[in-house]
């Protein structure tokens, strides 16, 4: 794909694909048709036995956020220490981070409290696993729990409609294009119908339990009816979606949310706490 290319409407897809790192957009310079470490480099290893590696992009908010909470429930063993990798400037595809995640995304987490070493990645994986290890944030009962994760997976197979689909075309790529925009507008809206309905007869995703759902979805579809994402509130129109801001605004009242929204955060405005190895870090950062 060359550059001439990207800004072609009546681009014709040749036989076979064919690299080209010059292709434009915001995120050229990391993205990459293959998998693998670039360069050496060791990860931190701080004084706890969990350790996060993420950026406070909505999936790396998922897992900050529920360890938070987990913290705030009374869970000690709980406490993590959350280090920044900026995909920006590539850490992602550095040797120690590949190791723990070979799809060189975030959020990735290691367990060393396990004998050997558990790796976990995936951020619904990380949510689920961390549920499971703390005993929390998932019903007990079977059909509950089912719902939980209904809406769990509903986040992770949805979210990459909204992000790489609309954010992308509507706030990254290098040109404005109409069919992209209008073809993920109409997915996004959609899914934001899902939400309002199920959230017009329950206070939170899965019922009236606070649960993994909840915070699988809320720093992407919370965030985004609240403003915070792709700069594209009233082009949404998000406030005709009166449940999903009801639900989105209760739950950034949380003190475990505003904690865990700003660690890792390297960007935007607002608070942000590079890294985090301690409560006290928070001090001055958040009420």
């Amino acid at each position: 794909m060359s550059s001439d290319t990207v800004n072609n409407e009546n681009y014709v897809p040749p036989k076979v694909w064919q690299w080209d790192a010059q292709s434009g957009g915001k995120f050229a310079s990391i993205n990459r048709p293959i998998s693998g470490a670039t360069h050496e480099k060791v990860l931190a290893v701080g004084k706890h036995p969990l350790q996060l590696h993420s950026l406070a992009t909505p999936n790396g908010q998922k897992v900050t956020i529920m360890l938070e909470e987990l913290l705030a429930l009374g869970k000690s063993n709980a406490e993590y220490d959350a280090y920044l990798i900026n995909i920006g400037e590539g850490d992602q595809f550095g040797s120690g981070f590949v190791e723990v995640n070979p799809n060189s995304k975030i959020p990735a987490l290691m367990d060393h409290s396990t004998t050997p070493p558990t790796r976990i990645f995936e951020s619904g994986s990380i949510l689920q696993y961390l549920a499971e290890k703390f005993d929390a944030f998932v019903p007990k009962n079977l059909a509950a729990k089912t719902e939980c994760r209904n809406w769990l997976f509903w986040q992770m197979g949805s979210a990459p409609y909204l992000g790489g689909g609309f954010g992308h075309f509507y706030a990254y790529a290098p040109t404005k294009m109409q069919y992209p925009i209008d073809r993920f507008t109409m997915e996004t809206k959609r899914q934001l119908d899902v939400l309002d309905k199920q959230l017009a007869d329950n206070t939170y995703m899965a019922g009236e339990e606070y649960s993994i759902a909840d915070i699988a979805i809320w720093p992407w579809y919370g965030n985004l009816v609240l403003g915070n994402l792709y700069d594209a509130a009233e082009f949404l129109d998000v406030t005709s979606y009166k449940n999903v801001v009801r639900w989105a605004k209760a739950i950034e009242q949380r003190p475990a949310v505003q904690r865990g929204r700003i660690v890792n955060k390297a960007f935007g405005d607002g608070a942000q706490l590079h890294e985090r190895h301690d409560a006290a870090d928070f001090d001055g950062l958040v009420k």
